[in-house]
């Protein structure tokens, strides 16, 4: 689609316009953001296109138009697909060896899961290997119960980070301003950073990195603009 506006407003109610008349999601809803700073941030993305519309240049609208479109209309349903992953958290699994991977992977992981411990009263199974270990059931309750109460904007810049770091928990704990986004993304990067080192960078996997780390990177910023 080629551009076809002038200029772009924020309005009073946090929405976006373009030449005075509001955008809209795909689902065809008013795009209006719950904070200011986010407004403003969306409308930035919209001054910036160029001759054609490139969504993926557009990240914080796309985090946006999820949040309205696909997570407000039963926020429920959405935060318990994204609580499963707690049931098998990237954290609780560890290597069996060789013991500076095993420490590695402790020093990075085992801050979030106390962190984690002690913010939810909650006890984790951690398993040697990559067999399934089921976490009690009181854990999984509730982790579940942290992830329902967020309101659909967080949720929408929480799924991304999960999904790409494999871990609810790290993820949680970015939101909740426990962990920064680069000791997030540096625990979920430990096994894959020890391989670098073991075998050497290999081209396709760092470009897939960068790639994800951007994506990362948006839902941080998506997260932080919320306030």
């Amino acid at each position: 689609m080629k551009r076809f506006w002038n200029t772009v407003t924020t309005e009073a109610d946090g929405g976006v316009a373009l030449d005075g008349r509001p955008v809209r999601t795909p689902g065809r809803a008013a795009l209006v953001l719950p904070r200011p700073a986010l407004a403003e941030a969306v409308a930035a993305e919209w001054r910036a296109v160029g001759e054609t519309i490139d969504p993926r240049a557009m990240t914080l609208t796309g985090l946006a138009n999820a949040a309205i479109d696909r997570i407000a209309p039963d926020p429920a349903a959405f935060a318990a697909g994204l609580a499963r992953y707690g049931e098998s958290d990237l954290l609780c699994y560890r290597a069996e060896g060789p013991e500076p991977l095993v420490a590695r992977q402790a020093a990075a992981w085992d801050p979030l899961l106390g962190w984690a411990r002690t913010r939810y009263d909650v006890h984790f199974a951690i398993a040697a290997g990559i067999m399934p270990v089921a976490q009690p059931p009181a854990t999984v309750a509730r982790l579940n119960e942290a992830v329902a109460a967020l309101a659909p904007f967080t949720l929408a810049g929480l799924s991304p980070v999960v999904t790409l770091m494999g871990s609810l928990v790290a993820a949680l704990a970015l939101v909740e301003g426990a962990a920064t986004p680069d000791t997030v993304w540096a625990a979920a990067g430990v096994d894959e950073a020890w391989q670098a080192e073991l075998w050497g960078e290999d081209a396709e996997a760092a470009h897939a990195r960068a790639l994800r780390r951007v994506e990362f990177d948006a839902a941080v910023r998506f997260l932080g603009l919320l306030g």
